[in-house]
């Protein structure tokens, strides 16, 4: 299956891209700037702007399939720049659809959403039948996507499969803007401490990221048209995000406590689904072992 992966070269990108060639797809990428190309087992490589229409249609020729990656993710940051969010994950799917409509037959589109999308329901863990509501900019726009790319799938367009996942970590994981690299930044003396809001009760879960790529494989080889998966494997808490920190580095992380910030205790993936229905197994998720992944990559 010849398969585009929009947003290649970002961190969980880049593991859908092996992911895809170490099962025989023949993967081309597509991405703002082809930084890391070289590293990745692709055919071809498409460099654009995912609003660009007319950057994205060479991409898609003669493509079975689309892994649907590129976005702006980082949900703080969206309350401070809504518009270019909305304009990137909302306008780069409506250009991404545009772009399909003009070439025959109907794809699978395999889209990266988000547990943002859900925002904080009450009950937990949370599973796909949960109202969204998502509360910043960045869990709206990308829900905004996944409703167009329904409308379209419903109106004859491209097979589509939601894949929502909660936090990625492990290997390749540099954003400092997470827990799990910022903690491991501490360890390694890059920060004299770790900024902790509230005691650390706060509980998310993690998921490896190369158990994602592997549900993007599933996804597109086998699932039904239309469904919509969460993707999580390990609840963990702040605290115990440290102290896998520092267990795995033989480091102390010094933590400075700060005032608590008005969000969700708890939010944790129900995932019965993509086990069920595509035998997912995310094997890699232990969260001594994401620690790990992510400690020796950085090294």
């Amino acid at each position: 299956m010849r398969v585009l992966v929009t947003g290649a070269f970002g961190f969980v990108g880049g593991a859908v891209v092996r992911q895809l060639a170490a099962a025989g797809h023949q993967v081309w990428a597509f991405g703002r700037r082809a930084h890391g190309a070289a590293a990745l087992p692709v055919d071809r490589v498409w460099t654009g702007d995912i609003r660009d229409r007319a950057a994205l249609e060479p991409a898609l020729t003669g493509v079975d399939g689309v892994c649907h990656l590129a976005a702006l993710t980082r949900s703080r940051e969206s309350l401070g720049r809504p518009e270019a969010h909305w304009e990137v994950n909302h306008g780069g799917m409506a250009a991404l659809l545009d772009a399909l409509a003009a070439r025959p037959g109907r794809p699978r589109v395999v889209f990266g959403s988000t547990a943002a999308v859900y925002g904080a329901p009450a009950r937990q863990p949370i599973d796909e039948r949960a109202e969204p509501a998502p509360g910043n900019p960045y869990g709206a726009s990308k829900l905004a996507a996944e409703e167009l790319l329904r409308e379209r799938a419903a109106a004859g367009g491209p097979s589509a499969v939601v894949l929502r996942c909660f936090n990625a970590a492990g290997t390749g994981d540099v954003d400092e803007a997470r827990i799990i690299p910022k903690a491991l930044a501490v360890a390694a003396g890059r920060y004299p401490r770790l900024e902790l809001n509230g005691d650390g009760s706060v509980v998310r879960d993690f998921v490896h990221v190369e158990d994602v790529a592997l549900a993007y494989l599933l996804a597109l080889e086998a699932a039904p048209a239309g469904r919509t998966y969460n993707v999580g494997a390990t609840p963990a808490s702040m605290l115990e995000i440290i102290a896998a920190v520092e267990r795995v580095t033989g480091r102390r992380v010094p933590v400075e406590h700060r005032p608590a910030q008005p969000e969700a205790p708890r939010l944790v993936a129900d995932t019965a689904l993509i086990h069920r229905e595509l035998g997912w197994r995310p094997d890699r998720s232990d969260l001594d072992q994401m620690v790990k992944d992510a400690w020796h990559a950085a090294s």
